[in-house]
């Protein structure tokens, strides 16, 4: 029986890992939660799978989830903050901890659960874009193992399995393209944010949907790929692959290629991560190879989609620049998604910023959250102009 905390549980991660965790009970049990505000849907999940701890991001939050508790409750202890979450990620009893947390604020509480020695299966692409130095020399320190959850990143682990990174020569991401695949700079004028949230593949929380659909979203995955595998960026490539059957490929030194398929179901990955190195039955449909009617791939449309282009010049800079790019990321989304921006002025801030800022070795977690925070200040000035 492994013991599973889960940072970010009402998000897309965290529900896609409870429903995993609910069909095999002999082999998992729920000991911490975390959330945002969703107290509703959290109060379902400690009915289900009654934690010993939850924790939520504020106060007022806080309270609210005090005041709904019934008695039947009464074994859960609730907590809050950044504190609060950091200690639910680094409970005594947790075996695993689903890092699920969306953006930066899933930074510490992961670096907290590695330094209390816990097993990472890894969501939050952006601790290792924001300080994958750090985090990896952590992981290397704590000697834990940090279990890739993105469908991309767990493709790879799979196909590399047992080689020797010497063999490798490239390692090749695929992404559907988004809801936008084919149209150009022009065609996006006008869209929303309605739009830009229907993915044609995947069911995703908002801010990474959006992300999907500039392909800023395959822009961190390389990034995040370079620091889990220590690749250099120039040898991981990206190929648009609207099916979403083929989640990544290795390119070996004599030719050959090894690739990963699926339905495109992220509890197959958040499984994998769990189980490592077993599989679970029966946790996604296989596919129908007679019905796929053929598999496509396409280069990155760069002109239009820019926002590939400024994370592989963030990790060409080095040092704090990939946590400014993901800090003006965050906060340039949320404006298109409140229509404060258009969907064409994401990367076009994000660009600003990046050429506005004063480059550091991101040596220590305070530098990284301080590039992290003059980003966002940053940003939120270029949307005042």
């Amino acid at each position: 029986m492994k013991n599973i905390s889960i940072l970010g549980s009402t998000g897309s991660i965290g529900r896609n890992a409870l429903n995993v965790i609910s069909k095999f009970p002999d082999k998992f049990k729920i000991t911490g939660l975390t959330a945002g505000k969703n107290i509703s849907l959290l109060i379902d999940q400690i009915n289900t799978f009654h934690p010993d701890v939850v924790a939520v991001s504020d106060e007022e939050t806080y309270e609210a989830l005090k005041a709904m508790m019934s008695d039947r409750h009464h074994s859960t202890k609730v907590l809050h903050g950044v504190e609060g979450i950091c200690s639910v990620a680094s409970m005594p009893d947790a075996d695993i901890v689903i890092s699920a947390i969306v953006g930066a604020a899933g930074l510490l509480p992961t670096i907290s659960a590695i330094r209390a020695g816990k097993t990472i299966a890894l969501a939050n692409k952006e601790t290792l874009v924001m300080a994958g130095d750090i985090v990896m020399s952590e992981v290397k320190k704590s000697g834990v193992s940090l279990l890739p959850v993105d469908s991309e990143h767990s493709a790879i682990f799979q196909c590399i399995n047992g080689c020797k990174m010497s063999s490798i020569r490239k390692l090749i991401l695929t992404a559907s393209g988004g809801p936008f695949f084919g149209r150009t700079i022009a065609e996006l004028g006008d869209v929303r944010p309605e739009d830009a949230l229907r993915h044609p593949n995947w069911s995703m929380g908002r801010k990474i949907s959006i992300d999907s659909a500039t392909l800023m979203n395959k822009g961190l995955e390389v990034i995040e790929a370079h620091h889990l595998f220590g690749m250099p960026a120039d040898r991981i490539d990206v190929l648009v692959h609207p099916q979403s059957i083929i989640h990544s490929i290795v390119e070996f030194n004599d030719g050959s290629y090894t690739a990963q398929l699926s339905s495109p179901d992220m509890k197959g990955p958040i499984a994998y991560a769990l189980s490592f190195p077993e599989r679970l039955a029966g946790v996604m449909k296989p596919l129908e190879w007679e019905k796929l009617s053929g598999l496509t791939f396409h280069k990155p449309d760069n002109k239009t989609f820019p926002s590939l282009s400024l994370a592989y010049s963030a990790i060409k800079a080095g040092g704090t620049m990939p946590a400014v790019l993901n800090a003006s990321n965050e906060i340039a989304v949320n404006a298109f998604l409140d229509e404060v921006i258009g969907f064409r002025d994401i990367p076009v801030i994000i660009k600003k910023v990046m050429d506005s800022h004063r480059l550091q070795p991101a040596d220590t977690i305070e530098v990284v959250l301080k590039a992290d925070r003059w980003a966002r200040e940053e940003t939120n000035k270029e949307l005042n102009k």
